[in-house]
């Protein structure tokens, strides 16, 4: 994986580029800010994926990310924040973005939610979907419990069952058990297969 991270916090640009490169194994190119970014996507050969912070210098929040996209039309580009509102991250992909990534996620999500994008699917966890306290359960929610659905929850981030256990105050095995049943439940042959149906249902 060869990916040009954009953060002007020099902290959080070392912490992300030592994730990816220790849990990834990718090489990173790590710059401070918007047009030091451009200015390398100008001069190098494409990346497998473009992390731009949302709000570091010369970005100009989601207008920063239209005019990328226009300039670099071939490039895959996601969002990376630690304070936008939820609704940026819908904009984001609605205006061609692969992803988006909050900034406190841990480093196995982090890189599995990586490799999901580059692998050519878009990524939003489900908490930053779930803006609505009111939307309507449906079918495919219903038939699920609330633990499952936080299980699932997990999954969509990428986390694993440790992450998923550590979050819920659970064992890890009772998570394996329960997403033995999640995969069941929704005729998935894998716990990738599951976000992804889950994800496909609209499941938030």
């Amino acid at each position: 994986m060869r990916i040009l991270l954009a953060d002007d916090h020099g902290l959080v640009r070392d912490t992300i580029s030592s994730y990816l490169e220790t849990e990834g194994r990718a090489a990173v190119v790590a710059v401070p800010d918007y047009m030091a970014a451009m200015k390398t996507l100008s001069s190098e050969d494409p990346f497998d994926l473009v992390l731009l912070d949302f709000e570091m210098p010369g970005m100009n929040g989601i207008d920063g990310l239209s005019d990328a996209i226009t300039q670099f039309p071939e490039q895959a580009f996601a969002i990376l924040s630690g304070t936008a509102p939820n609704k940026i991250a819908q904009q984001a992909v609605e205006m061609g973005a692969v992803g988006f990534l909050p900034k406190t996620m841990g480093a196995k999500s982090l890189v599995n939610a990586v490799r999901f994008m580059i692998a050519g699917e878009t990524f939003v966890p489900a908490s930053v979907l779930s803006m609505d306290g009111d939307v309507k359960e449906s079918d495919f929610s219903r038939q699920l419990s609330q633990r499952e659905k936080q299980v699932l929850h997990g999954l969509c981030r990428g986390q694993s069952n440790k992450e998923i256990a550590r979050e819920l105050d659970l064992q890890e095995v009772t998570i394996k058990l329960h997403v033995r049943t999640l995969c069941k439940k929704l005729n998935a042959k894998n716990r990738t297969q599951a976000a992804l149906i889950a994800r496909d249902a609209g499941f938030e």
